[in-house]
């Protein structure tokens, strides 16, 4: 997609397009449990979502010396030990990425977005090589236009890393009259836009507490997916 203006619609996956809370939980439990400390309450629990998991491990006691094993062990039950059980699909067993589903009505909203001519691209802090199979997974591979995440050696990491690793791989060029909006469930999404001179258009269904999005600067808060595309072209409006 060459032409310019492009209207960029960059889209976060946990919590915005996928319930995926189950998976990340899970093993984050596991961790904390293979590697002999308390696991955190909760609370605590729900805010691993969205941040880098070495962030969240950090915050929670694992100490510095551990946080690359602490990592691994978490990458171990995400991407390849199939240990959960598998919500679309009774009695098969899965690694954490995938017991996980779709939020009801996000295919259709993507595809009226699509339709009206947006680009489509997932931005995660999630590292890309997980974005990747997880989309392939859920088939929404096939209704966005590029999949963005952090780096696996952690040099791309916080969201406006991934923001501008997605505008360099898209060729965006605010000059020439592209506008994008940021479209997240977490602090993580308005800071990260907020650093690469965007907006945040909040999802109320996610994990955010309450109140963090408008503390962050979401410049709106939708209650629902359906809807989504409705405020999307509102905004471009």
């Amino acid at each position: 997609m060459s032409e310019h203006p492009k209207k960029v619609v960059l889209l976060d996956l946990d919590g915005t397009l996928t319930k995926s809370d189950p998976g990340i939980i899970g093993c984050v439990v596991k961790t904390f449990m293979e590697m002999g400390y308390p696991v955190p309450d909760d609370d605590e629990l729900h805010r691993f979502i969205g941040p880098a998991i070495s962030e969240s491990l950090q915050r929670n006691g694992i100490p510095d010396d551990r946080l690359d094993e602490g990592v691994r062990i978490y990458r171990k039950y995400y991407a390849d030990e199939a240990v959960f059980d598998d919500p679309n699909n009774p009695g098969a067993k899965v690694p954490g990425r995938l017991n996980n589903t779709i939020y009801t009505g996000i295919p259709e909203q993507l595809a009226k977005l699509r339709a009206d001519g947006y680009y489509l691209a997932i931005a995660s802090c999630k590292p890309q090589y997980q974005c990747i199979p997880i989309c392939e997974h859920f088939h929404l591979d096939t209704m966005v236009d590029g999949i963005y995440g952090a780096s696996k050696d952690n040099s791309r990491l916080d969201k406006d890393q991934v923001i501008r690793w997605a505008f360099q791989h898209i060729g965006f060029d605010e000059n020439a009259g592209d506008k994008a909006l940021m479209v997240g469930d977490r602090w993580t999404d308005a800071d990260g836009a907020k650093a690469c001179g965007l907006d945040c258009l909040g999802c109320g269904w996610g994990y955010a507490e309450p109140g963090e999005l408008k503390a962050h600067g979401a410049y709106r808060v939708l209650d629902s997916v359906d809807g989504l595309a409705q405020a999307v072209e509102e905004y471009f409006a």
